[in-house]
């Protein structure tokens, strides 16, 4: 391939360097951050997608879209529209979970001593502050998963910082856990209930039938692979369009139903706000 004309900057040939092997990079401007997006996605005129919550590569000429940005072309790398970025870039980035790895950050050393003492040995890269323990296998990131603890793999960049020492070892369920997190239980707001309905009963009401209907929400939530507010304003419009004026639907099958939400990442503040926003569109 011939060479362009520009200033190649320094951190270009470690990019290079890194893409035959199937890791995706990308540059980073001072402070460990991404350049910003492109004039046609500027204030996510693009419509956001993709961006650090959607996966999906991103297609801009220039580095856009963050952790999205990662290429192991060396044409799009080496490219003219890049060439601003590289003069500028303080350090090179790659997309952990687009080679197929896991990285636990760890921050200082009480979280270094806790990873020697409850994580299996791995490939290890020193950084500024603590250490890159790196795994095979990718899974969700997520931040302070433990004190000084991150996790970076999926929609999520990192600081190349060297290859690193130790043999590669596969992703322990143990790294898996730490993104997962119980649902805070909350108190879902009470249902009114008209005084009098049916005569104090549910006119279609029979264990089976109310059992069936809250599992058949709680189905809908936790199949739900995108539009999850929606998913979850949805089914708590159905149930409450059927049980909402009976007086049968109890807190005991509220708070199942909020349970599933939260498991679906659903803030308790969201959950309230779908509850209540369900109850005021059926007039309750």
């Amino acid at each position: 391939m011939t060479q362009p004309t520009y200033i190649r900057g320094e951190h270009l040939p470690t990019a290079l360097s890194l893409a035959p092997h199937g890791v995706p990079v990308l540059p980073l401007r001072a402070g460990k951050k991404t350049f910003g997006n492109c004039r046609d996605c500027a204030g996510n005129a693009c419509g956001g997608r993709p961006n650090m919550k959607t996966p999906g590569p991103c297609q801009c000429p220039a580095p856009c879209h963050g952790w999205a940005a990662a290429t192991t072309d060396p044409d799009v790398i080496d490219s003219t529209a890049w060439a601003r970025a590289w003069r500028e870039a303080a350090a090179v980035a790659y997309h952990p979970g687009g080679a197929g790895l896991t990285v636990v950050d760890l921050d200082n050393p009480d979280a270094i001593a806790w990873a020697r003492a409850e994580l299996p040995p791995t490939r290890t890269v020193r950084t500024t502050r603590g250490e890159h323990w790196i795994y095979q296998g990718v899974m969700p990131s997520a931040n302070a998963v433990r004190p000084n603890v991150d996790i970076k793999s999926s929609m999520q960049y990192a600081r190349w910082l060297g290859p690193g020492t130790g043999t590669l070892t596969a992703l322990p369920d143990l790294v898996r856990a730490l993104v997962v997190r119980e649902p805070v239980p909350v108190r879902p707001l009470p249902v009114a209930v008209p005084s009098g309905a049916a005569g104090g009963q549910c006119p279609h009401w029979t264990p089976t039938f109310l059992e069936r209907g809250i599992a058949m929400a709680e189905q809908r939530i936790t199949e739900a692979t995108s539009a999850v507010h929606a998913t979850v304003f949805g089914a708590f419009l159905a149930v409450l369009s059927t049980h909402g004026r009976c007086g049968c639907l109890t807190e005991a099958y509220t708070e199942r139903l909020f349970a599933a939400a939260q498991a679906k990442g659903e803030s308790p503040r969201h959950c309230t706000d779908a509850w209540a926003n369900a109850l005021t569109r059926l007039g309750l």
